[in-house]
């Protein structure tokens, strides 16, 4: 292809992509439509091609068993884990939708489980599990909203503004706890990351109720909307009266409690606060979930559903490696592998060649 055909067919996409915005805002069917669930419905076949794989290896992967009123299994115990990188990469899921990224979640985690440790082990509380909740899920807002102000209001790069916080959080961190490691006590505040509910672990209730609360108001309100025309093209969402501005603030603030609540999850699961390895790489795995799911990573179209999904293929893969004795640092490999092939995937030039390809075994056929 010569490079003025070349550019040419670049000015034609990126022409489509600024009317984009606009018709998605006018047409609320065209929404439906563009929000397809092609990346989710790929994410479930990988979902369940791996547990079939799982199952022909192990014959005990798909048993489930009941004691003591508790369901247990292997099936169960991935829900379990993958919870709190379920609840992250729902947030990550609206920043990258609006062009944004935040690599700086896993630094949160470790904020919010430090806070709450300390509030929830402070002598003489009055309502220390109250205290602990509220207390990590402000310090975690505080952490979103800094991100924010530094992309919005300082015109920084998404991936330089959260690589701020994600260098100097876990320093934060480990000021909070002294540099040691904190031992929680206070039994109530396990529930939240080894508790049970109907008989299944309450991590993953946790998910699906911020699942529940994101898919409300991207379906009955006109967010999703927004989110997906600032993400297609932030100027024709401006033109069109959408607020980027506000919105990409609240997308960071969003993204910051969702690691905060991953943070609540984490530190009640291991009963302390680890400022050093709480929530450590926990950036790539959601980013990589994320991508699994669907969701572009140009921003735009996003899947939340898909992103559940991701979590849950991402926590298989760990198991699965882990069942069959092979090296834990293989699993970082074959993840960076992922988000290498995503990315690839994604880009512009891979597009306009998958488009050439398409209309020449079109005319052929």
């Amino acid at each position: 292809m010569s490079a003025p055909s070349f550019l040419r067919r670049w000015r034609r996409g990126a022409d489509a992509d600024t009317t984009a915005a606009a018709d998605t805002l006018a047409n609320p069917s065209a929404r439906r439509g563009a929000d397809h669930h092609a990346g989710a419905r790929h994410a479930a076949y990988v979902l369940l091609a791996l547990w079939a794989l799982n199952a022909l290896l192990n014959p005990q992967f798909l048993s489930l068993r009941w004691q003591d009123g508790h369901a247990y299994g292997p099936l169960i115990d991935i829900l379990n884990r993958a919870a709190p990188l379920m609840v992250v990469a729902m947030g990550m899921t609206l920043v990258i939708a609006v062009r944004g990224i935040d690599i700086s979640v896993g630094a949160v985690v470790a904020i919010a489980g430090a806070v709450a440790a300390l509030l929830v082990t402070r002598e003489g509380a009055a309502m220390p599990m109250t205290t602990a909740i509220l207390g990590a899920l402000g310090a975690a807002a505080v952490c979103g909203l800094f991100n924010g102000l530094l992309v919005v209001a300082g015109g920084i790069q998404p991936i330089i503004a959260t690589l701020i916080l994600m260098v100097a959080g876990r320093g934060i961190a480990q000021l909070i706890t002294d540099g040691q490691i904190i031992t929680i006590y206070h039994e109530p505040y396990f529930f939240l990351g080894s508790g049970f509910l109907l008989g299944l672990p309450f991590a993953p209730w946790i998910a699906l109720g911020v699942a529940a609360l994101f898919g409300l108001l991207k379906h009955r309100t006109a967010l999703g909307l927004f989110l997906q025309a600032s993400g297609a093209n932030p100027a024709a969402a401006r033109l069109a009266g959408v607020h980027a501005a506000g919105l990409m603030l609240a997308v960071y603030i969003a993204c910051g409690l969702c690691a905060g609540v991953a943070g609540l999850m984490i530190s009640a699961n291991i009963k302390s606060a680890d400022a050093n390895n709480a929530g450590l790489m926990l950036e790539l795995d959601a980013i990589l979930a994320v991508a699994l799911g669907g969701t572009s990573l140009l921003g735009g179209r996003f899947s939340l559903r898909g992103s559940l999904l991701g979590a849950l293929i991402i926590q298989t893969l760990t198991t699965s490696i882990y069942a069959l004795g092979i090296a834990p640092e293989v699993t970082l490999v074959v993840k960076a592998a992922v988000v290498f092939a995503v990315s690839i995937s994604q880009a512009p030039v891979w597009r306009v060649w998958r488009e050439r390809w398409q209309r020449r075994a079109g005319a052929t056929s």
